[in-house]
């Protein structure tokens, strides 16, 4: 099991190592970050998405994992809100110690370390991860902008008009589900129901769109690495970093073992726990206008810490399973 977490971990922390170079040299601008990110979400991601659920019958399914991953995720984000108060800075933080990066880096790993059956548990979980993570924190968040409104704030975010719960629950699951992740699963397992095979014709240029999401997903990793700030924040952000990468997978791990869950299921969800904090963490503290440094550098000394929190994650489920 060490050669194997060496070997599978090896690829990742070189491709990020190379953005990092790229970043830091200026071969690659900063400017230029938010087109590659676009190519990897809006077209590779879904490539990969589509072709690899397409062949996937919805009874070989199992939510049982996921059940368990987002019972550890109720417990975490409703402990920060519980140490930090209700209001927008507890709602973003409690969103940064739970939500992963299943796409850019989670795909990669799982699919270098355990193929396309491991991928498709992922996608099981990636199917509704940022449906459940994003509307419930939209709809926390908006009620903790409500719950600050006062005559005369001079505060944007919380002297705004106040929203109708029910408009805010109904476009935060539109915009969670017309998303360039879950969208591509939806629409994969739908036409692997019908029982047809995507033409050789198709498949062919979506499979090379897929070959090529790990290793530009990982250089961009690095190469944002490079451009992001950590600053006087870093403590706070390693203080993040720890509940996000480790003590979330501790949780996963333990509810797993509780509810029976086992094997490979096991194994995906709490390497998918273990990932660092995803970047719709920093849309939404934009958005709000609240601990925007902050969230920005616990992004990145979660990223940097996952190369050593994953190492430990996967050795644990390796002598659990």
């Amino acid at each position: 099991m060490n050669q194997l977490v060496f070997l599978s971990l090896a690829p990742v922390v070189l491709l990020i190592a190379i953005g990092f170079v790229a970043g830091r040299a200026g071969w690659i601008r900063a400017g230029a970050i938010k087109d590659l990110s676009n190519l990897v979400f809006l077209l590779l991601t879904p490539a990969l998405l589509f072709r690899t659920m397409s062949r996937v019958r919805v009874e070989q399914l199992d939510f049982k994992p996921v059940a368990a991953y987002f019972l550890a995720v109720m417990m975490l984000f409703g402990a920060t809100l519980l140490v930090q108060g209700f209001n927008r800075r507890a709602a973003v933080l409690a969103l940064a110690t739970t939500f992963s990066n299943t796409v850019m880096i989670g795909i990669a790993l799982v699919g270098l370390m355990y193929g396309a059956p491991g991928l498709v548990t992922l996608f099981t979980l990636v199917s509704v991860h940022s449906l459940v993570l994003l509307t419930s924190a939209t709809v926390v968040l908006e009620l903790a902008v409500a719950q600050e409104q006062k005559p005369g704030s001079s505060d944007e975010a919380s002297a705004a008009a106040p929203r109708h719960a029910l408009a805010t629950v109904l476009m935060a699951v539109k915009n969670a589900i017309l998303h360039p992740v879950p969208l591509p699963i939806i629409a994969g397992l739908l036409f692997a129901q019908t029982g047809l095979v995507i033409p050789a014709v198709i498949d062919k240029p979506l499979e090379l769109l897929a070959n090529a999401f790990g290793p530009l997903a990982l250089v961009l990793v690095g190469v944002t690495l490079a451009n992001t700030p950590v600053g006087r924040h870093w403590h706070q952000a390693l203080v993040l970093a720890s509940v996000k990468n480790l003590l979330h997978p501790l949780l996963v791990f333990g509810l797993c073992r509780l509810l029976g869950v086992t094997g490979l299921p096991m194994t995906v969800m709490v390497v998918a726990a273990a990932l660092p904090i995803g970047a719709n963490v920093f849309l939404f503290s934009q958005r709000y206008q609240v601990a925007e440094e902050l969230v920005t550098a616990s992004v990145a000394v979660s990223t940097a810490l996952a190369l050593l929190s994953l190492t430990l994650v996967l050795l644990l489920v390796g002598h659990a399973v």
